[in-house]
């Protein structure tokens, strides 16, 4: 096997994704902060920091001459993410770096076992960074490996046509360039060189491109690298990557976080079930902007004519496995939804019987007569003979101690009895939205209970919305539609219109504001439809949506 190609350095990127927090941090004064760690760590770096102890000399000598600027990117925004809401944009740290920027000379003694060791040793640095208390508002991807870019401008021999036959002739030396973390070693077979170079995804003869899970490696002819490198390699190539890296980052997060709530549901019982349920809404909200923007990348695959952009995309969708983690994540909300339903029902149970042993205990007091018998005390404290002032006052005070748990009593078995009535009742609405020729907006649930069933745009009130605003915000949730509220339906109570608990829901008719088209399902609908007012009487509709229906005259 021929091995004397060279690949010549010219520069690398380094992408670290991360939460913050951008109302408490300046996300761009927190990357030059970063940088300045990095190189006052550099500086100072001491032998026994470094792993690799034969490298030792060469490592040291590279970091004296590494040039390196961070940049913070922000990609999706504007949400609640984590128990203590501390994350609401999710994004990357940018690094441009170089080594011997001022003597470019000394880059063709650089190979990618020396290059692999420099991002080891940053990402102990940014480890200890992460976990500081001043820096909360940030929460850096230090359990994956710094993703490292490198490129290369030149090659020797030079000009080599990269057809099939010679990426084979030099796939060992393509190889170790292509798996920047993967070491180099002689005894590497056959069948692990063939497989690092598979994927070659550039579209010229003249230029490689390979992306891996935590690496990628282009070669680009020096005259085409100055041409279309940053108008073009890095567009539509380079910077792809970090952002599925982050959407990649954001989906573990909450596959992570619901399983720590499901363990939750496990061991605390009825505790802080609402804080659980507003973690999932948190979740799912975060779920939805990933998913939008997963949508926007497929319809670049369907519509994009850059037939080089849309297989570096999908190579990418592939390489970060993104459908696997959805489709795990979509099963678990699906679990955690199963569980809190039955909790709920365990908990209106147990609530159900601490009111019942309660009101039992009065009854018991009632029927043994002992209130009855406390009742005539106070008669006979009243009705005593006239004795001296003492005994008066006595017999008064007795009679007023009598009165008062008499009164407490008879007063807490009242209050039991609403709250018998009363107990776990949560508020709920549902819109009837009609459109400008009569069809209504149906939903068909994705989740139990009804699972599948046809229902009216709605859900729970959260805490300090009224319902207007709930309804609003459901329907958005729900639709994508913004509607306007015309006028009351009813107010719906009766006990078991949902196998959830005790649930009251207000319904509302609406009429749609804005442009139909913009319909599509949401988190909680697994599809949103326009049915024909003719069609309801055949559909199945979950809860009691039939009597609102009837109620509006939509159903006779």
């Amino acid at each position: 096997m021929n091995e004397s190609l060279q690949f010549v350095y010219k520069e690398e990127f380094w992408y670290v994704s991360a939460f913050i927090n951008s109302v408490n941090i300046n996300a761009e004064a927190k990357s030059q902060e970063i940088e300045e760690i990095i190189k006052i760590k550099f500086k100072n770096l001491k032998e026994e920091d470094i792993f690799r102890k034969d490298l030792k000399n060469d490592i040291l000598e590279l970091i004296k001459h590494i040039s390196i600027k961070c940049s913070w990117v922000e990609f999706l925004s504007n949400f609640l993410f984590f128990r203590s809401f501390r994350f609401n944009t999710v994004g990357y740290f940018q690094f441009e770096v170089e080594h011997y920027k001022q003597d470019p000379s000394r880059k063709n003694s650089l190979n990618p076992l020396l290059l692999q060791q420099i991002p080891i040793l940053v990402l102990n640095i940014l480890k200890e960074y992460n976990y500081k208390p001043e820096n909360e508002g940030i929460h850096l991807d230090t359990e994956s490996p710094i993703y490292v870019f490198v490129t290369s401008n030149k090659s020797e021999p030079n000009e080599i046509v990269w057809n099939p036959d010679n990426i084979e002739k030099y796939k060992k030396v393509i190889a170790n360039w292509t798996e920047i973390y993967s070491g180099q070693w002689e005894d590497y077979s056959e069948t692990l060189f063939n497989k690092r170079i598979e994927n070659n995804l550039s579209n010229r003869l003249s230029e490689l491109h390979f992306l891996r899970r935590n690496s990628g490696f282009i070669y680009m002819a020096e005259e085409n690298y100055e041409k279309f490198f940053k108008s073009y390699m890095k567009q539509y190539v380079i910077d792809p990557t970090p952002k599925m890296r982050a959407v990649l980052f954001a989906l573990r997060s909450i596959n992570e976080s619901l399983d720590l709530l499901f363990l939750k549901t496990q061991s605390q019982a009825f505790q802080g079930l609402k804080v659980i349920e507003q973690e999932i809404r948190n979740l799912r909200l975060l779920r939805g902007m990933i998913q939008t923007t997963l949508s926007a990348i497929y319809n670049e695959l369907d519509y994009n004519r850059r037939q080089h952009y849309t297989t570096v995309l999908k190579h990418l969708l592939t390489e970060f496995e993104i459908k696997n983690i959805v489709e795990r994540i979509n099963q678990k909300f699906n679990s955690i939804y199963d569980v809190m339903e039955d909790l709920y029902h365990k908990k209106s149970e147990e609530n159900q019987e601490r009111t019942e042993s309660g009101l039992n205990l009065l009854n018991l007091l009632f029927g043994a007569g002992i209130l009855a018998d406390l009742a005539a005390v106070i008669v006979i404290s009243l009705n005593l003979q006239k004795g001296n002032i003492f005994t008066s006052i006595l017999n008064g005070s007795i009679a007023l101690v009598i009165i008062g748990i008499l009164v407490a009593t008879i007063g807490y078995y009242l209050n039991k009895r609403i709250q018998m009535k009363k107990a776990d009742i949560r508020k709920a609405v549902d819109a009837v939205i009609e459109d400008n020729v009569g069809n209504i907006i149906l939903i068909k649930r994705k989740y139990a209970p009804f699972q599948d069933y046809y229902a009216l745009p709605g859900g729970f009130i959260e805490k300090g919305e009224n319902a207007k605003k709930a309804l609003v915000r459901e329907v958005k949730e729900e639709t994508n539609l913004d509607v306007k509220i015309l006028h009351k339906i009813g107010f719906y109570t009766e006990e078991g219109r949902d196998p959830r608990g005790n649930i009251h829901s207000t319904a509302y008719k609406c009429s749609i504001i804005g442009d139909i088209a913009q319909m599509k399902s949401g988190d909680d609908s697994k599809e949103v439809e326009l049915i024909p007012k003719n069609k309801l009487q055949f559909i199945k509709l979950a809860f009691d949506h039939k009597e609102i229906l009837e109620d509006t005259n939509f159903l006779k």
